[in-house]
């Protein structure tokens, strides 16, 4: 931190704020760029305390007016590793052949209303920044991997887009509803990869209940 900058009578003045590590290890320049770039790496207290407050499910107070897609073969597919499982599908076939395909989001501003501390946090992070091995997420874990992450078996707030898309590809009618889930599946990248890919895989009897 510079504390004043030279003169012609004396030299300026800076102090260490912090000491990240020896510059020849990854992590240290991780951290520097971190620093550089002002990435907040902790949360204020208080928007850990507000995030704390928040409940653990969904209540039956939250299901007014949104759309009951619980019963739904819905999935959600993230890399192996992934924790904030924000988007999930699901497909159908409707009667004249054309596909539905259903994007299903969390609602987050269900939780995270305006001006409240959590709110007001994302706002200055913009963003969830991921570095290698580790994420710095935009919102406290307590929502991010909790209430606000589609995991599966258990009810969450999302808003859902339907599509009707012909064989052909094209958008022909769309609706956007808020909606209430319950992923059936936490897929990865890997599993549907070789579930398209090997007719045999072993993958295909643990998601039957899905396959067509």
């Amino acid at each position: 931190k510079i504390e004043s900058y030279p003169t012609k009578n004396s030299y300026g003045v800076c102090l260490v704020e912090k000491v990240l590590g020896p510059s020849e290890e990854d992590g240290t320049a991780i951290l520097s760029t971190l620093y550089n770039y002002n990435i907040p790496l902790e949360f204020p207290k208080k928007v850990l305390e507000f995030a704390d407050s928040m409940p653990d499910s969904v209540q039956e107070e939250d299901l007014y007016n949104r759309l009951d897609l619980r019963n739904l073969n819905i999935i959600t597919i993230d890399g192996d590793d992934a924790k904030d499982l924000d988007d999930a599908i699901s497909l159908e076939i409707t009667e004249k052949g054309d596909y539905l395909l259903g994007v299903h989001i969390a609602d987050v501003s269900s939780y995270v209303k305006m001006d409240n501390p959590v709110d007001v946090e994302a706002l200055k992070r913009a963003t969830s920044v991921y570095i290698p091995g580790k994420v710095y997420p935009m919102l406290p874990k307590k929502l991010s991997n909790g209430i606000c992450s589609l995991n599966e078996h258990v009810d969450r707030l999302t808003l859902s887009c339907f599509m009707v898309i012909t064989k052909q590809g094209k958008v022909v009618d769309y609706s956007i509803q808020p909606s209430v889930i319950k992923s059936k599946h936490r897929m990865t990248y890997t599993d549907v990869t070789e579930i398209l890919e090997d007719p045999k895989s072993p993958k295909r009897k643990e998601y039957k209940d899905i396959l067509g």
